[in-house]
């Protein structure tokens, strides 16, 4: 009999070793679980045990997958051995010391008690929302304040450095063709008169006594925190997958990059692309609320400079993959990579006349010169 590869991990995730310990009764069933974008997600229903989740880890996006399950349970042992107040969902253990399963067919997999009666959001729907998410995210990174942030792998160099995603920007200039160069041309004008933000980051990469590593979750999105369906309070934030140290600037910067649009990164109704000032302000207040004490005076003076820098940053990475002809972001038409970079541009513009305006915040602070 033919047993696919998820079937031979889900026994095994389930205690069924052998052959001969497995019975038609306590044969796992399997689901496919829809929503994420990486990793193949499948809920396993056992006889008599509880449910699980099984998942296989894309080695192709995350290029070591032990250090990914290095870095989880280096956090979710630290939670318990310093009783720390912050639900992470339970790995599950093939071994007493095993969590992870290589397969024969090359892939990884593993394992997590399934948090029942949840739900997820794909955008925030109020600002109510937008702020328990950012309070969720800053708990996380709160949580491990005692934590040797060093002692975390890499698993995806260079993830958030800007100043890499510039140097990106500028090969891609030199090799791109004549024809892409023409049509990006007043993107690339907008990229490069902005540059500042740039050496803004460079600045801060040099001050590690104001701008501190911690533990960042790097993928911090509404999608990324489990709701109580009844109630709606959140439960916990999942997908730990991109956890590595980094600056504050990434989570915070990302959910304003990702819920206070009114519009999501793919949108071409480019007039109605802008900040949403109250889900703006739920997302910083609710950061703040959890990290005012943890951040630096430095920190907290540029703190409106996460969504600048996140947004920056993602607008330079689409428009380098256009000038590569699209070799990182799947598209499906040919425009679709320029389009997103004029997308977050324009979300750029609405921030920085925001911070102008509203807040008569200096978009070219002085406090790192």
């Amino acid at each position: 009999m033919n047993v696919s590869e998820h079937q031979k991990a889900a026994r095994l995730f389930a205690g069924i070793r052998n052959y001969e310990d497995l019975f038609v009764e306590n044969e796992p069933a399997i689901s496919t679980l829809q929503g994420g974008l990486i990793n193949h997600s499948y809920k396993v229903l056992v006889k008599n045990k509880a449910p699980f989740l099984l998942q296989q880890i894309n080695h192709h996006v995350f290029k070591t997958p032990d250090d990914v399950q290095s870095n989880y349970l280096q956090l979710w042992n630290f939670t318990k051995q310093q009783e720390v107040a912050l639900q992470l969902p339970e790995p599950l253990f093939i071994s007493d010391q095993q969590t992870l399963h290589h397969s024969k067919e090359g892939n990884t997999w593993r394992a997590f008690k399934f948090i029942e009666k949840t739900e997820s959001y794909k955008v925030a729907h109020w600002p109510d929302q937008a702020y328990s998410t950012a309070q969720t995210f800053a708990k996380f990174t709160a949580a491990f304040s005692e934590f040797d942030s060093s002692t975390l792998k890499t698993t995806i160099p260079k993830f958030h450095n800007l100043s890499f995603r510039y140097s990106e920007f500028d090969t891609a200039l030199q090799f791109a063709s004549a024809d892409r160069l023409q049509q990006a041309g007043d993107l690339i004008k907008a990229i490069t008169e902005r540059i500042h933000y740039k050496n803004f980051f460079d600045q801060l990469q040099n001050k590690p006594a104001l701008f501190k590593k911690r533990v960042m979750h790097h993928d911090a999105k509404i999608a990324n925190v489990l709701f109580e369906e009844e109630s709606g309070n959140v439960i916990c934030a999942v997908d730990f997958d991109t956890v590595m140290p980094g600056y504050y600037f990434s989570d915070l910067g990302d959910m304003i990059r990702s819920m206070s649009c009114n519009e999501d990164e793919t949108s071409v109704y480019f007039d109605k692309i802008a900040i949403r000032k109250d889900f703006y302000e739920a997302i910083v207040s609710g950061y703040l609320s959890v990290m005012q004490e943890e951040l630096t005076k430095e920190e907290v003076e540029v703190i409106h400079h996460s969504g600048i820098i996140m947004i920056y940053m993602q607008a330079i990475r689409f428009l380098a993959d256009y000038l590569n002809k699209d070799q990182y972001y799947r598209i499906t038409y040919p425009d679709q990579n320029l389009h997103r970079a004029k997308n977050q541009l324009l979300l750029l513009q609405s921030l920085e006349q925001l911070l102008e305006d509203e807040y008569s915040y200096s978009i070219k602070p002085s406090v790192l010169a």
